[in-house]
């Protein structure tokens, strides 16, 4: 029997700028404030939590889809242990940047971040979950996963072209460091006293430092 805490990864090397979460009770995965590397896009498929943001909070329910930029701080955890669940789709910011500069979003082949945190449109959630699945089914085949993905997050991304966006400065030095570090063992506990120990170590190798 599977136990519904543990999480379901989808990946697959021939698609290497995709990767699926699924997690169907989440009462047991709860994250602190954290970020990724990759622009991220959830659906709630059952359940509630509380989506933290950058500085925003936010109530989502099943039929709420959470969209994060790449590097912004967020977390979404459960509510008085409520069950909850949830599908996450990791995708690669630098080929996501390609599909919508080809598509005209872009002036440039550079990333510019997305205003909407959150979406409530069914009309957007559906093919969401229907892609998920897809992804997930092992008798779906590659060019078919490759397809429903391009072609959901162009028409997402279109439907947000409308709104303001800038252009994104990544971070540097120490902070870029700390992030790196931070992105790599979100999974562990890191003391602080290891944390400044390998900040310390990989400031002086990259020269971020000055005596």
């Amino acid at each position: 029997m599977t136990d519904t805490r543990t999480p379901i990864f989808w990946r697959d090397a021939r698609m290497p700028h995709a990767e699926l979460r699924k997690i169907e009770d989440g009462r047991q995965v709860c994250y602190a404030l954290h970020s990724h590397r990759q622009w991220s896009i959830g659906a709630i498929t059952a359940g509630e939590s509380t989506f933290l943001y950058r500085s925003d909070q936010y109530h989502v329910i099943a039929g709420t889809l959470v969209l994060m930029n790449p590097e912004w701080p967020h977390a979404c955890n459960p509510i008085d242990d409520q069950p909850w669940a949830y599908l996450m789709l990791y995708v690669d910011t630098g080929w996501l940047t390609q599909l919508r500069f080809e598509a005209g979003l872009l002036p440039t082949a550079d990333w510019q971040d997305l205003e909407t945190a959150v979406i409530t449109n069914p009309g957007q959630y559906a093919p969401y979950c229907a892609m998920a699945e897809c992804l997930l089914a092992p008798e779906r085949n590659l060019l078919e996963k490759q397809s429903r993905v391009a072609e959901y997050l162009l028409d997402l991304m279109q439907s947000l072209a409308g709104q303001p966006g800038q252009a994104t400065k990544r971070p540097s030095g120490a902070l870029a460091a700390v992030a790196e570090h931070l992105d790599d063992h979100c999974t562990e506990e890191v003391s602080s006293t290891k944390m400044s120990s390998t900040i310390g170590s990989r400031s002086c190798r990259v020269g971020i430092f000055s005596m």
